[in-house]
């Protein structure tokens, strides 16, 4: 049975702007931590049971106002290195 990990969050169906940045940015830092080249958010995939369920999240249509979602996630993240200055 597949199971979640630092790097690894399954979901359902949120679609929430701003939890799917959180959900990205702590996928991000924990991958950076435990020094993995990715993380993944897997959508379709029951978080308790993990049952694949599919899902009605279609990212490259998703639109926050007027913007596409993957330029809204854009502008809203930042890369940032883990070393002090």
């Amino acid at each position: 049975m597949a199971r979640e990990y630092e790097c690894s969050e399954f979901k359902q169906n949120n679609f929430n702007p701003d939890e799917t940045g959180e959900y990205i940015s702590a996928i991000s830092n924990s991958a950076a931590l435990i020094k993995e080249p990715a993380g993944f958010i897997v959508w379709g995939v029951d978080d308790v049971t993990h049952h694949i369920v599919g899902t009605a999240f279609r990212p490259h249509k998703e639109k926050v106002g007027n913007e596409e979602l993957e330029n809204w996630l854009s502008h809203h993240l930042s890369s940032r290195s883990l070393q002090g200055p």
